[in-house]
C-alpha cells in the first residue's frame, strides 16, 4: 500500500510540474485521439503551428492537452520543440505591421515637413511673379516714356492667407496619406 501511495504521489508531482510548449510542424493536419493507437475516437484536429502541451510521451505517442483543456495522445513525429516556420513569418508579419503603424506624432512630422515644402514652393513661385511683374512694361503713354512701376511687395494679409492655404494642403495631405495607410492595413476598411 506504501508503494502504491509513492507511485501517486510521485505521479502527482510529475504532472503538477511545468509542462513543455510543443507546436505541430509545418503545412501538416494532425489528428488527437483517445487512445495511443490511432484506434480511439478522433477528439480534435490540430494543423500546422497549433501549440500543444505535453504530459506525457510514449515511444511513438504523446499526450497533450489542447488550449481548451481536452486531452489526448498524437504521434511524437509531429511534434517539435521548435516553433515551426509559419508561426515565425506571422510573428514577423505583425512585427512589420506594428512598425509601419502611422503614429499621431509620425503624421505630424509628415504634415510638418509638407508644410515647410509647401512654403518653399509658394517662396519660389512669389519670385517668379515678383521677377515676371518688374520686368513687364506698361504700354507707353501717349505723353512720353513713362518709368516702370515697381511691383508691391505682397501685404501681411496675402501671406496669412497663402500660409493658411499652404497649411490646409498640409492637413489635408497628411489625412489622406494616413487614411490611406489605415486602410491598407486593415484589408480596405475605413476603421477610425
Amino acid at each position: 500500500m506504501s508503494r502504491l501511495a509513492a507511485a501517486a504521489v510521485l505521479l502527482m508531482a510529475a504532472s503538477g510540474g511545468r509542462a513543455a510548449t510543443a507546436y505541430v510542424t509545418d503545412e501538416l493536419v494532425l489528428n488527437v485521439y483517445s487512445d495511443q493507437n490511432q484506434q480511439g475516437q478522433r477528439l480534435a484536429t490540430l494543423h500546422s503551428g497549433a501549440s500543444v502541451e505535453t504530459l506525457s510521451a510514449s515511444a511513438d505517442y504523446t499526450q497533450v492537452r489542447l488550449a481548451d483543456g481536452t486531452m489526448g495522445w498524437v504521434k511524437s513525429a509531429y511534434l517539435t520543440t521548435n516553433v515551426p516556420a509559419t508561426v515565425r513569418v506571422k510573428r514577423l508579419e505583425e512585427e512589420l505591421d506594428r512598425s509601419r503603424a502611422t503614429t499621431p506624432a509620425l503624421a505630424e512630422a509628415a504634415a510638418r515637413s509638407e508644410l515647410e515644402r509647401l512654403q518653399q514652393q509658394l517662396a519660389a513661385k512669389q519670385s517668379e511673379l515678383n521677377d515676371a511683374l518688374a520686368a513687364r512694361e506698361p504700354p507707353p503713354a501717349a505723353g512720353g516714356p513713362v518709368a516702370p512701376v515697381a511691383a508691391r511687395p505682397l501685404g501681411a494679409g496675402t501671406w496669412a492667407g497663402a500660409l493658411l492655404a499652404a497649411a490646409a494642403l498640409g492637413f489635408w495631405v497628411g489625412y489622406v496619406t494616413l487614411a490611406r495607410r489605415i486602410k491598407r492595413k486593415f484589408g480596405g476598411l475605413k476603421v477610425y
